[in-house]
């Protein structure tokens, strides 16, 4: 089998923590984070800007409906780089070797247009991709089939050409469908495995 031409990376839990409970464990406490989440479904509202509704807007207009947690809510936006922290070293040190390389990298990442384009300010490894594909610009959501199908036509390469690490099963299944090569991401030492079980890097590039 001929080794993949392009690696795509998802972002949240791939290159970096995307763990909101966590988060507002830490700053409020795990049972007022369970009480938050119950009662204004904070997740409902990351997907629909995932799907390309405005970021602060959306985070803002949640907590005018829900007063007693408006300042919990507002963290949400306020404080969105500390949800998506720490970075997973391993992973961007993966897509800097490839880049070295000459390989393409990709990202591929639910994720809001105005949010992308606020953590590039903080994220310096998001302006190093060939291609970015985001959610909420391209108004499509993994694991819909249809954006895989756009990154296939957007890169003119074939299923069969294009490595793809998720954390998330449903989003590599879909992936898988359309003949993609898949890495469900637990630990970037695992994805440093499967890139060098590729031919794409040496052991010693992939950091093991």
């Amino acid at each position: 089998m001929l080794q993949p031409q392009a690696v795509i990376f998802d972002i949240g839990n791939v290159l970096t923590c995307w763990q909101p409970e966590a988060f507002y464990d830490r700053v409020i406490g795990p049972d007022r984070r369970r009480a938050l989440f119950a009662a204004t479904d904070l997740t409902g509202v990351n997907a629909s800007i995932d799907d390309g509704a405005p970021f602060r807007d959306t985070i803002y207009a949640c907590a005018d409906r829900h007063p007693d947690w408006a300042t919990q809510i507002r963290m949400w936006h306020d404080r969105w780089i500390e949800l998506a922290s720490p970075r997973i070293e391993g992973s961007i040190a993966l897509q800097r070797a490839l880049r070295a390389k000459g390989v393409p990298v990709f990202v591929l990442s639910n994720m809001g247009h105005e949010v992308f384009h606020e953590a590039m300010a903080k994220l310096d490894f998001l302006a190093e991709f060939d291609r970015t594909y985001v959610s909420g610009t391209l108004r499509l959501s993994k694991p819909d089939p249809r954006i895989y199908e756009f990154v296939e036509r957007d890169c003119g390469l074939p299923p069969a050409a294009l490595l793809f690490a998720d954390d998330r099963a449903d989003n590599i299944t879909a992936a898988a469908r359309r003949g993609w090569r898949t890495h469900q991401f637990e630990s970037w030492q695992g994805w440093a495995r499967r890139l060098v079980a590729e031919g794409l890097l040496t052991q010693t590039e992939a950091g093991l």
